[in-house]
């Protein structure tokens, strides 16, 4: 075992983008399920999908969300966003999408795979492949050729089925012009609010109404399930001082890692683009040709850059003035991209074709590629270095504390043997987590699925790695009705009052379906306050409202004909009735300046569907079988 975890232990290295593989070896099974099930979390169609392979879709989806969310990612978040089925969903999919690829019959031969590798840039040296980087970029990161290759060869084969999948999709500019008059139409509604919070006049609950509502909401006052744990913890920040690290080691690292330390030369500029299509005729090039030559001696003239663009181009930058920003090579188009790069600061180009049509360029500033020497690069690499190999020797030692162990040991006095510290934590529930530790998350999900007295394989949390011993096991139990009094009476109270907002509303909307007055008529009659929004989009916020998703899809399901509600709509401040003002469509000029965007759009959105309608008729014609208990709460 700790041969193969030593051989797992760089996924706390410096991360390369090798292709499209990620690959993490953070983790082990969790107890119960590696002794009792074979290190086996679910069967697809015969294949077992293993517990490495799951924690390593799970870190990764933790990593990604992490980056997100930031500080407020927390369990609460974990739990909503059903991470753990996310996670085992992912792995279950790549299985499914293997097989069929195989099926198709495609294949990713050597010459393939080693082509592709030889252009990856990170393996060149000069622009040309070279094996010794390439040998010494995947010892840095903990990988070993035959590893990172059997995972390309596996991400290749899958790029060509998606490939083959959506290929064929197309969007007509139809479809385009549907959607963007779908997406842009604006409207105004009046509309009466009713609000909960004004509804509690004469509302005084019984002894009985509120036993009575606990009794049928007992789940909602049930303390949750909750465990005690011991854990010894091995932080990397405590063997920094045992490691050494060579001026050898930090060439060895600067070459193996020079991509680090280069940026790109870059070009910051703008563009005004007269669109022409691909296979257009003599006249029409003849008619662009003209456009952009006039527009081209106003620009050389000294007129204002920005302002023609704004003016003239028929671009996605137009609105921005032209201004693209700053890119390096290879983020353009080829005709582009060269005549961008071979101009000086202030220089502007005649026009020049591309499969977009003529672009006359402004080159705003040119920024030369830089490249950090071994002794500007030294301090990072060496802070680099310190941190990973403490974090092997953590683990190292946390290793060799697990092998000492047997199941049923009791952690604390095998701890005292070598010198150690086992803490032990109060009780807690999985959506907390123990006070004492930085991962509360992690740590929860451990200790949750250990029995009584067992004792985890080495866990990876975010400040270090961590052996848990399961102390003790508390049910999720019922408190007493007198004891949870205060809550179950203003819970109870928040619902008469939503009750009585509800109703107060349905009134109102009973008496516009009879159709013979209007909102505001009745509003002013009923006592009730009306507003009239100004004018808002689908997708935006409400003025005076704010963002109510319900409210807006029921707003535009209205039309001249039908301008009346038909149903009380609730949202986050109460309880709405609508009536529709004032409707706009989005005028021609509006959708040609952004026609390019959503036929871009619709076809990622439409390839995206395709290849999840595949997957979905691959789970449906499969037999997966997860393990009993897996993802019990």
């Amino acid at each position: 075992m700790l041969d193969l975890m030593r051989k797992h232990a760089g996924t706390w290295l410096v991360k390369f983008i090798l292709g499209a593989i990620i690959i993490v070896f953070s983790f082990w099974g969790v107890g119960s399920y590696r002794a009792q099930r074979g290190n086996r979390v679910a069967v697809v169609n015969g294949q077992p999908v293993t517990m490495d392979e799951y924690r390593s879709s799970y870190d990764r989806l933790l990593n990604q969300f992490r980056q997100r969310f930031g500080e407020s990612f927390n369990q609460d978040l974990i739990k909503a966003l059903k991470l753990e089925k996310q996670a085992l969903d992912q792995v279950i999919e790549q299985k499914l999408l293997h097989e069929e690829a195989v099926r198709l019959d495609f294949r990713v031969s050597d010459s393939e795979l080693a082509r592709t590798i030889r252009d990856l840039p990170f393996f060149q040296t000069a622009g040309s492949f070279d094996p010794k980087r390439y040998k010494s970029v995947l010892s840095a990161n903990r990988m070993t050729p035959d590893a990172y290759e059997e995972n390309q060869r596996e991400a290749m084969l899958q790029d060509k089925l998606r490939s083959f999948v959506v290929n064929g999709v197309k969007v007509s500019d139809l479809e385009a012009r549907e959607w963007y008059n779908w997406s842009q139409a604006t409207m105004r509604i009046d509309y009466v609010l009713v609000d909960p919070s004004s509804m509690g006049d004469g509302l005084t609950p019984k002894e009985e109404d509120l036993r009575k509502y606990y009794q049928e909401n007992r789940s909602d006052y049930e303390t949750s399930p909750q465990v005690r744990a011991r854990f010894v913890r091995f932080l990397p920040s405590e063997f920094r001082s045992q490691v050494v690290v060579t001026p050898e080691d930090i060439a060895d690292d600067y070459d193996a890692g020079r991509s680090e330390f280069k940026t790109k030369e870059t070009v910051d500029a703008r563009h005004i683009l007269v669109r022409l299509e691909e296979g257009a005729s003599e006249s029409d090039v003849a008619i662009a040709q003209k456009k952009a030559e006039e527009i081209y001696r106003k620009a050389a003239a000294g007129e204002d850059f920005a302002t023609l663009a704004r003016t003239y181009s028929e671009g996605p930058s137009r609105d921005n003035g032209g201004h693209l920003g700053a890119f390096s090579r290879g983020s353009m188009v080829k005709a582009f991209e060269e005549k961008a790069f071979s101009m000086k600061a202030g220089d502007i180009s005649e026009p020049i074709r591309t499969r977009f049509g003529l672009h006359i360029i402004k080159v705003e500033k040119k920024t030369p590629a830089t490249e950090m020497t071994l002794a500007e690069a030294t301090p990072q690499i060496r802070e680099t270095l310190t941190a990973e190999r403490a974090k092997t020797l953590a683990f190292d030692a946390a290793d060799a504390f697990y092998e000492a162990s047997f199941q049923g040991d009791d952690l604390g006095a095998l701890a005292a043997t070598q010198e150690l510290t086992a803490e032990e934590t109060a009780f807690f529930t999985k959506a907390e987590g123990p006070a004492q530790v930085t991962d509360k998350a992690r740590f929860a999900e451990v200790a949750f699925a250990l029995p009584v007295n067992e004792i985890s394989d080495v866990q990876e949390m975010s400040d270090g790695f961590f052996i848990i011993q399961l102390l003790e096991k508390r049910p999720a139990s019922l408190p007493a009705f007198e004891s949870v009094l205060d809550s179950v009476q203003r819970d109870w109270l928040t619902k008469q009052k939503d009750e009585k907002a509800k109703a107060e509303a349905g009134k109102v909307l009973e008496a516009l379906k009879k159709g013979d007055k209007t909102l505001a008529t009745l509003a002013g009659q009923m006592g009730l306050p009306l507003a009239t929004t100004d004018f808002f989009q689908r997708s935006g916020t409400i003025p005076g409202v704010g963002y109510e998703p319900a409210l807006s899809a029921e707003a535009f399901g209205l039309t001249p004909e039908q301008p009346r509600a038909e149903k009380v709509i609730k949202g986050g401040k109460g309880y709405f009735v609508i009536e529709l003002k004032d409707r706009k469509q989005p005028d021609d000029d509006g959708f040609e300046k952004v026609r390019e965007q959503i036929v871009q759009q619709l076809l990622t959105q439409k390839q995206s569907r395709v290849y999840s309608d595949l997957v979905a008729d691959l789970r449906s014609r499969s037999e997966i079988k997860i393990e009993p208990g897996f993802l019990d709460e």
